[in-house]
């Protein structure tokens, strides 16, 4: 009898939990807000996602990206082509996230928050967009994600009219944002804060603009025009604008966490890094390395800078195990292995805001303050957002506020000439993407040959330029197959017919 009761009330609750579903259900549908904001929510998430996250497959991917702007070297699984200036194929998968921003604002029309959503897309179409053409120079862009209208094989926009088109989607994000509300479905530490995600679209715009710097002279672009105009707007990062990107936990772990295995436990610091932090009397290398073992078998102590040695990334392979074999060189900073969350992930922050600022006024771009106080500025926060790293991994040189206060002296002091002040400048950006965006320092090699790569013949992969870092890479291998029409346009335009490593795309011209 018990279990008939028993039977009979759960039928009960199943059937009036039905009817409870379906009143819901009708009552969402009449609610066009309460739709919007939850699908276009669920949408922005895996938008947003698609452009912060790490998109490499594993760990060894993550290493592969600091290896080539010289970083690190890796010993024991075999070479890999970064280190010795190899690179292959790019890919067009980033542009799959597409359809969902055309959704997210189908779902967000109309609603109160559909200019917020608006944001979201201009600037993730503007950062995706950019980062692809970077790598590769053409890409489809004004025909791209028509395939529900038949169109599968884009053309490939010129790069000068992808970057006048990113650019403009950049100051379209601005204007949403400005009247936007917040917005749920943003995984940032932004919070859906349109305040914040409107700072962060200026700070991209700015950034994207100093990488052009070879084309200031194009009309097309209004290059200063555009950086003046932001700059005296002044709705840019601040200190405590916080930055764009991710913060990582133990539900979502950095790349490299849990994985001091035999090839990420090998990750050697390059001698670039270390021999310009020691220049710099710059703690952060404590934060980066390990001391060499050798050295501290032979007597040094772990605060001592003399304990840690890089390695030339560019020497023969079988020398830089022997003498990782032998303990001579500076490993990765523990914390990288063992942390869930070592540090966030920051795409963009106030740090590299201000070194930018601080460019453009040595250039003359601008003339809102002065280049010494931006570069102050940047280099103050990239040191305290370090400083928020767990002291228990600096080997006894913590990174305080004292030590921030007294950082520009000798080499870190501001220098006299234009040159000297940019290759400061540069350092201290190429020093911030450690571990972070570090592809965007080969980015920034390019444009401005500095720091000096460590590059050897002996040792190149790079087969067609020996004495030189790949400027580019390859397009998809589907292109042939799929577009190849286009992709054949895209080359004589660019490459004389040709798609290798080494052509120079238009904004390096």
């Amino acid at each position: 009898m018990k279990k008939i009761y028993n039977s009979f009330k759960i039928v009960f609750l199943l059937i009036l939990s039905l009817l409870v579903s379906c009143s819901k259900f009708e009552d969402i549908n009449t609610n066009p807000d309460a739709t919007t904001q939850v699908s276009s929510s669920l949408l922005c998430t895996n938008v947003v996602l698609s452009i912060a996250r790490f998109s490499g497959r594993d760990a060894k991917s993550y290493l592969t990206d600091n290896a080539l702007p010289k970083y690190i070297g890796y010993a024991n699984e075999g070479q890999m082509g970064a280190q010795y200036n190899s690179i292959g194929s790019s890919s067009f998968e980033a542009m799959t996230i597409l359809p969902d921003i055309d959704k997210m604002l189908e779902y967000a029309k109309g609603s109160v928050l559909e200019d917020s959503y608006k944001g979201v897309a201009h600037f993730a179409r503007a950062y995706m967009f950019f980062r692809l053409t970077m790598e590769m120079g053409d890409i489809p862009y004004s025909e791209s994600n028509l395939g529900a209208t038949g169109n599968y094989r884009p053309k490939y926009d010129r790069q000068e009219e992808i970057l006048i088109g990113i650019l403009n989607e950049l100051k379209a994000a601005d204007t949403s944002f400005a009247n936007g509300r917040t917005f749920s479905g943003d995984p940032t530490p932004y919070n859906g804060n349109p305040a914040k995600w409107q700072k962060a679209t200026n700070a991209l715009a700015l950034k994207i603009l100093m990488t052009l710097s070879k084309k200031e002279g194009v009309a097309s672009l209004e290059v200063k025009k555009r950086f003046q105009e932001i700059v005296a707007a002044g709705n840019l990062m601040e200190s405590t604008t916080g930055f764009f990107g991710l913060n990582y936990s133990t539900q979502n772990k950095h790349p490299l966490s849990g994985t001091s295995n035999l090839f990420t436990s090998r990750t050697i610091i390059s001698s670039l890094l270390i021999n310009n932090l020691k220049k710099l009397n710059d703690r952060r290398m404590f934060y980066y390395a390990e001391p060499a073992g050798a050295k501290i078998s032979a007597g040094k102590t772990q605060s001592d800078t003399a304990a840690y040695v890089g390695v030339d990334v560019s020497m023969d392979y079988a020398s830089m195990n022997t003498g990782h074999s032998a303990n001579a060189y500076s490993l990765l900073n523990k914390r990288y292995l063992t942390e869930a969350a070592c540090e966030p992930r920051m795409l963009l922050t106030f740090a590299e805001q201000q070194l930018i600022i601080a460019e453009a006024i040595v250039r003359g771009w601008i003339t809102t303050g002065t280049a010494q106080t931006y570069y102050q500025e940047g280099v103050k926060s990239a040191l305290a957002s370090i400083m928020a790293t767990k002291s228990t991994y600096a080997h006894t040189k913590v990174i305080d506020q004292v030590y921030i206060n007294g950082y520009f002296t000798g080499e870190a002091a501001f220098k006299a000439t234009e040159d000297e002040q940019l290759k400061q400048i540069w350092m201290q950006r190429y020093i911030l993407n450690f571990m972070q965006d570090a592809q965007y320092s080969y980015f920034e090699y390019r444009r401005n040959g500095y720091p000096e790569f460590p590059i050897n013949p002996a040792t190149s992969l790079n087969e067609n330029n020996k004495n030189g870092l790949p400027l580019r890479w390859l397009y998809p291998g589907s292109e042939t197959d799929y577009n190849r029409e286009n992709l054949v346009d895209a080359l004589n335009n660019q490459y004389d017919g040709y798609d290798e490593i080494n052509k120079v795309m238009w904004l390096l011209k």
